[in-house]
């Protein structure tokens, strides 16, 4: 079947030091399958936590309401449960406390049918990280059309 982006987090990559992937399928219920399958879900805002009892939570990701539901429609921006094995919850939750890491979803998919959530175990960059990072995309992107002088 293969796999259908639906949704990636384009800022993490500028706001973050992303160091190390995993994947996480996603606890949906209702309407919320038939709104992704349409493309629509937002992860600007989105962060994962884990909790004292040991499950991955997904923050603030947005999913509209399915365009032709009822009364029983999803409600957009609740917390919603990560299914992952408990030997990388431990794994990340060991490194998060170690390192003052955060987890932050990079994007959406379906795989197979179902949908998963690629996270990343990520650090914060400064300022001056983000100018360097936006001086060398410019300079690269100049080299490769050969008008650089």
């Amino acid at each position: 079947m293969g796999i259908k982006q639906i949704a990636k987090n384009s800022r993490a990559g500028y706001d973050f030091f992303l160091e190390e992937k995993y994947e996480a399928g996603v606890v949906l219920q209702g309407t919320e399958v038939k709104s992704l399958r349409d493309g629509k879900a937002t992860l600007t805002e989105a962060f994962v936590t884990i909790d004292n009892s040991g499950e991955a939570w997904l923050h603030n990701l947005v999913i509209p309401h399915y365009a032709f539901g009822n009364l029983n429609n999803h409600v957009e921006n609740r917390k919603r449960k990560l299914l992952m094995h408990r030997s990388e919850i431990d794994e990340i939750n060991k490194r998060i406390a170690q390192k003052g890491l955060t987890l932050i979803p990079t994007q959406l998919y379906f795989k197979d049918s179902r949908v998963k959530c690629e996270i990343a175990l990520a650090k914060g960059k400064k300022l001056y990280d983000k100018r360097d990072a936006a001086a060398k995309k410019d300079l690269d992107r100049k080299l490769r059309q050969g008008n650089y002088e």
